[in-house]
């Protein structure tokens, strides 16, 4: 394909998110990459954000780069999230639908815990979805008012947002934090009619539990969680769905 058109959108067959461009945090792998391939397959126009420009670009390819935007871009960095969200509504002229998804975990006590692994916890799992909302909302809020009727803020949150334990002490705060961030976002854009939705997984298979103990039953496959995104996106205007938690069948 011609590169002078790989920001051209290729026509696509109707599908229920057709005209809808779609902004996934964390694209490079995992539940990110699920998600993007999940929304493109249903009709969206992604633009694909994370810092591994090599694995975006493969996305890119795998998708089609006239239907796929690669971004490199730092969820941690102020400057860098509102110069990639520039390049999308560029590229695009809109922004219907944010998934924040980056995110990173460490486990360990909190007595003797490392604050640097902390605070890079605060840095990706909250800060980076503040940083990336702000810079989007008021481009939903105008999508928003356009022939979708509605946008949407989905956030990738965790079964760690709604309980709390060792030796997830800290990652569980910052779920819990996004939590609290979504719910009041919500009642401020809601009059406006953008949709603000939790996904919060159990145990899933990334690279991140990849030093995890395994267990005797089935985890998550990170499809699974873009199903529930997916879910969430597609709903009637007038229906928001604010939390969706997806364990694993036997997981208590």
């Amino acid at each position: 394909m011609d590169k002078k058109r790989s920001l051209t959108w290729r026509v696509q067959m109707a599908g229920p998110l057709e005209n809808v461009v779609a902004v996934v945090t964390g694209a490079s792998s995992g539940i990110g990459e699920a998600t993007a391939m999940t929304l493109a397959d249903l009709g969206a126009r992604v633009a694909l954000l994370a810092r591994r420009r090599d694995r975006l670009e493969a996305l890119s390819a795998k998708l089609g780069t006239d239907r796929a935007l690669a971004i490199e871009a730092d969820v941690t960095d102020p400057g860098s999230v509102n110069e990639a969200v520039a390049a999308v509504v560029a590229a695009t002229g809109r922004i219907d639908v944010l998934v924040n998804n980056a995110g990173t975990g460490v486990t360990g006590p909190i007595e003797g815990g490392d604050v640097a692994q902390w605070k890079a916890m605060v840095d990706v799992n909250l800060l980076g979805v503040l940083h990336c909302t702000q810079a989007a909302l008021p481009h939903l809020l105008q999508a928003a008012e356009g022939p979708r009727g509605v946008a949407d803020v989905v956030t990738i949150s965790s079964v760690a947002g709604r309980m709390a334990g060792p030796p997830y002490g800290v990652y569980a705060a910052t779920k819990h934090a996004v939590g609290a961030f979504s719910e009041a976002l919500r009642k401020e854009v809601a009059g406006r009619r953008v949709r603000v939705g939790l996904v919060e997984p159990g145990m899933v298979q990334t690279e991140l539990t990849t030093d995890t103990p395994r267990t005797d039953f089935e985890w998550l496959r990170p499809t699974d969680v873009a199903d529930a995104v997916s879910y969430l996106v597609t709903r009637p205007r007038g229906v928001a769905v604010h939390e969706l938690l997806v364990r694993p069948t036997q997981q208590l």
